[in-house]
C-alpha cells in the first residue's frame, strides 16, 4: 500500500531530499507540500481523504508546525502526524504528545527511524 503523505517543511532542499528518500525506501506517495503554517493547515483540513501521514517541521517560513498539529487534532484515527525537527528536545516531544502527535523524529540523527516508521505504516495491518 502506498502511504499518501503531505509534507510541511520550509527548507526546499530538505523537503526534496526527504520526499525522494521516503518515496524510494518507504513506499511513500507524496500528495503535496507546503512551507508555512496556513497553507499546511488549509490543505490538510480541506483534503481529509487525501492523506494518511503528515510530516511536519516545527519552524516554518510563516507560523509554526505546532499550529498545523493543533489544527489536525480531530483527524481520523488512521491518519498519522509526525514531527521532523532539528529541535526534538524532551520539552518539544512532550508538547507534541499533548497535541496528539504520533511520533517525533530528529532531523540530524533519526531519518532512518522515520523511514522505518513509514514502512511500518504501509504494511498491511493484521486486523
Amino acid at each position: 500500500m502506498r502511504l499518501n503523505t503531505y509534507v510541511v517543511e520550509d527548507n526546499p532542499t530538505i523537503c526534496e531530499n526527504l520526499i525522494a528518500t521516503l518515496e524510494e525506501l518507504a513506499g511513500v506517495n507524496t500528495v503535496g507540500t507546503s512551507d508555512n503554517e496556513n497553507d499546511g493547515k488549509s490543505w490538510l483540513i480541506e483534503n481529509p481523504q487525501a492523506w494518511d501521514l503528515a510530516i511536519v517541521d516545527l519552524f516554518l517560513k510563516q507560523g509554526s508546525g505546532l499550529g498545523v498539529l493543533s489544527a489536525c487534532r480531530n483527524r481520523r484515527p488512521t491518519q498519522k502526524m509526525v514531527v521532523l525537527s532539528n529541535y526534538a528536545t524532551a520539552d518539544i516531544r512532550q508538547r507534541c504528545a499533548q497535541l496528539g502527535v504520533d511520533a517525533v523524529f530528529d532531523k540530524s540523527n533519526e531519518i532512518d527511524a522515520l523511514v522505518d516508521y513509514c514502512i511500518g505504516l504501509s504494511l498491511p495491518s493484521h486486523e
